[in-house]
């Protein structure tokens, strides 16, 4: 004859010798309700305006792949046009899955982080008057610690498009650039009936170089628009 065993059945007959039916809902309940508080702490230290410029990490659990000098996070924010500001500031919620890895990273390291940043492009931020975040936590002497990117990958012209307002240089070659441009689809039939020489072509570009400076600086002017050098870490929108 051929004895079974039903594990089920085991199963339920080991648990009730362990612990009664209303104290294992208890402890469910009661680890639920801790991980829920531990979570609305975290929620609460991202939106605060909390400056701490370091961590008490435990360096022998950190990753060493994720963790960044504020130099290199500055280049990147420069050539993509991105900032680097304080968490608080961000217009969105934070995704769970975020908050769940700042709640492992705190129960590895036994220690509860501040100092939250963000890089992000600036119309994620909440901006005071003066595509694709990455959340930070400062370890100290100017390194931070990549928590979570969210979100998707930032176009791959936008490097590109944003390089004429990297900075000043990259500005002036960009209006001379446009210029030459400008000038060499122009028709200058229309301006003259004579035999058109390179006299007429340089006061040409020289007329289009003064036309696009001027339409570029209004428009600098007007929106409050400043070069990603002077913008990685600034708060103001039109800073």
């Amino acid at each position: 004859m051929r004895l079974s065993t039903n594990i089920e059945r085991e199963l339920n007959k080991r648990r009730a010798k362990d612990a009664p039916e209303g104290s294992i809902l208890d402890q469910i309940q009661g680890i639920l309700a801790e991980n829920e508080d531990q979570r609305q702490d975290i929620h609460t230290r991202l939106r605060s305006r909390n400056s701490s410029n370091s961590n008490a990490f435990d360096l022998d659990q950190l990753e060493t792949d994720r963790i960044y000098h504020i130099d290199t996070i500055k280049s990147i924010c420069v050539d993509y046009r991105l900032r680097f500001l304080n968490a608080a500031l961000f217009k969105s919620e934070f995704p769970e899955e975020a908050i769940s890895k700042i709640r492992d990273l705190e129960e590895t390291h036994n220690t509860a982080l501040n100092g939250f940043k963000l890089m992000a492009p600036s119309k994620l931020f909440k901006l005071e008057n003066a595509d694709d975040p990455l959340l930070f936590a400062p370890i100290g002497n100017g390194y931070y610690y990549l928590i979570h990117k969210w979100g998707n990958d930032l176009s791959g012209l936008r490097k590109l498009l944003v390089w004429p307002v990297k900075n000043f240089d990259n500005m002036i070659f960009s209006i001379f650039v446009a210029s030459i441009l400008l000038t060499a689809i122009s028709p200058m039939g229309v301006f003259t009936n004579k035999e058109v020489g390179m006299p007429e072509y340089v006061m040409l570009f020289l007329f289009m170089f003064k036309a696009v400076a001027a339409v570029v600086l209004y428009y600098g002017f007007a929106a409050g628009k400043n070069f990603n050098t002077a913008i990685w870490n600034s708060k103001y929108y039109n800073a």
